[in-house]
């Protein structure tokens, strides 16, 4: 009894450790937002808003910030549209050269992205495209939509195709019972799917480097141009912006997703 006490403490210190090697580092950060110092200091004696102030002042992070966003919501849509009749195609339809097409689908996860940053950029240099905003989106889509195409795959293989049988055997057409049988059992994971996309773009900083044209950025490439450049305070309080919107709207739609199940 001793020695699995002995164990499960030493098991729980040693969990305990590698969360606070995991977490550390986004701990100090937020906690260095919230410090009225220029040079931050610990313990923090003086509790202040003054960094996130700064960067509502500044235009250059409000425009990074809407930059951002929008992406993230476009290259979502996107990747939903591509994603979900893909799964759908893949997961209830057979057809020659299936496998092919699947793994062709799930390639760009396999790929390394610099690889795949590389390869797009060379292609659309081909083609006589510039860098620009275009190439931007449809990088993240590319990146963005093999997701998309896991996380509803998983969803259709719990929806059984009998209910879609039904619908059909009582005279609805294959658009009528996607619409009122797939759709909804399916709309967990479009939520999901969508959200997945949106923090996989509004995070991506590797291959952003390689498509973004001269003079945009987004919030990631910002955040290491300032370090670049110097370290800000500043840097801590976008920092716990970008923690806080990539943990909050996780949260916010976990709970829509609940909602929906």
């Amino acid at each position: 009894m001793m020695h699995g006490t002995a164990a499960k403490c030493a098991l729980a210190v040693l969990s305990g450790l590698v969360y606070l090697f995991l977490f550390g580092p986004l701990i100090v950060t937020v906690m260095f937002a919230f410090s009225n110092s220029q040079f931050p200091t610990f313990p923090i004696t003086d509790v202040s808003f003054r960094w996130f102030t700064a960067l509502y002042n500044n235009a250059a992070t409000l425009k990074a910030l809407r930059v951002s966003l929008i992406l993230g919501g476009a290259v979502a849509i996107a990747a939903l549209l591509i994603g979900v009749p893909a799964a759908l195609a893949v997961s209830r339809y057979e057809f020659r050269g299936k496998t092919v097409v699947r793994m062709l689908m799930l390639s760009p996860i396999l790929i390394p992205e610099v690889v795949l940053a590389v390869g797009l950029l060379l292609l659309m240099k081909g083609l006589g495209q510039p860098r620009s905003t275009a190439t931007l989106f449809i990088g993240h889509v590319i990146l963005a939509a093999p997701f998309v195409v896991l996380v509803a795959q998983a969803r259709l293989t719990g929806v059984l195709p009998v209910y879609e049988e039904a619908a059909r055997s009582l005279g609805a057409n294959r658009f009528h019972t996607f619409r009122e049988i797939t759709l909804p059992l399916m709309m967990p994971a479009i939520f999901a799917g969508g959200l997945l996309a949106f923090v996989i773009s509004f995070d991506n900083i590797t291959a952003t480097m390689f498509w973004r044209p001269g003079g945009l950025e987004t919030v990631p490439t910002l955040i290491y141009a300032m370090l670049r450049d110097s370290i800000s305070p500043e840097i801590n309080a976008l920092g716990t912006l970008v923690v806080a919107l990539t943990v909050g709207i996780p949260i916010i739609f976990g709970q829509i997703i609940r909602q929906l199940r």
